[in-house]
């Protein structure tokens, strides 16, 4: 009986080897653009800087185009918005608030409801960590706006999903993780109470 021969192992990818996506190269498209705008290179450079960055593969071949330029403070570089139930409840919007690329929010006694109706949220993904623990978890995005349920272990409270997979070009996709504990996880886009004060006021609150 002869032995099969082993097959070789992948070897591991190296920093920056990664290949780069469609967002990951318009990112860096979008902040030499900034960069020009702000007088830190000229507008012939800018054309050769924008050529590479379109036939970039990589994100060292991206890192490259960038590398002098200062560092930008991004949504996606700050802390998660940590959001706690407790006994009262807790809520962030409908309203004017700044999206980070992470939220963990905790359900507790008093539930948690996350809003998005709002905001203008410039970044392509944003991760939300939901644990319904009693009262529950709720997450409201806009039309338009598309959620990943696919991270959430339902538990006893369940999981529901109400939101069309109807994404709208430049809107983020909400990933959803977490648990439903007792109380559950429910991601929707607005009700027709909430749809009423939408239209009633459709200019209120406008960020990032």
């Amino acid at each position: 009986m002869t032995s099969q021969p082993l097959e070789p192992s992948p070897r591991p990818v190296p920093p920056g080897g990664l290949r780069a996506s469609h967002d990951d190269r318009e990112a860096v498209v979008e902040r030499l653009r900034d960069a020009a705008a702000e007088g830190r290179i000229d507008f012939d450079e800018l054309d050769a800087r924008l050529e590479q960055a379109l036939t970039s593969r990589t994100h060292a071949e991206l890192a490259v185009l960038t590398a002098d330029l200062p560092q930008v403070d991004s949504p996606a570089s700050r802390p998660p918005l940590v959001l706690k139930g407790g006994v009262y409840g807790a809520s962030r919007g409908p309203g004017r608030w700044e999206v980070p690329g992470h939220v963990i929010a905790h359900g507790g006694v008093g539930g948690v409801k996350l809003d998005f109706t709002r905001v203008e949220c410039r970044l392509t993904e944003v991760a939300v960590e939901a644990h319904g623990e009693i009262a529950g978890v709720t997450v409201v995005i806009p039309d338009g706006w598309a959620a990943d349920t696919g991270g959430v272990d339902p538990g006893i409270g369940g999981l529901t999903d109400k939101t069309t997979p109807d994404r709208l070009p430049g809107t983020p996709l909400i990933r959803l993780t977490g648990t439903g504990g007792a109380g559950g996880v429910v991601v929707r886009h607005p009700n027709r109470r909430e749809r009423r004060k939408l239209e009633s006021n459709p200019a209120q609150g406008q960020v990032y």
